[in-house]
């Protein structure tokens, strides 16, 4: 069964990448492409605009701050 979010999971029209998962990276769309880079680790093409403008980082640094891996 494939998750399908309704307007509640939606956090400016966008989803996120991974419903259900660790991420809390938003889903890629055509208005907001994963097309910036991590500010902490510079890997390009790892956040959207949504991302960045609640400050996240790519879901690799995130996991190696907050579980250690």
């Amino acid at each position: 069964m494939q998750y399908e979010p309704d307007d509640g999971d939606l956090i400016d029209g966008v989803g996120f990448a991974d419903p259900g998962g660790n991420s809390a990276l938003r889903a890629a769309t055509k208005k907001n492409p994963r097309n910036l880079p991590c500010p902490n680790c510079g890997a390009k093409n790892r956040l959207t605009r949504a991302d960045r403008a609640r400050g996240y980082q790519c879901d690799s640094c995130a996991d190696q701050l907050e579980r250690g891996y």
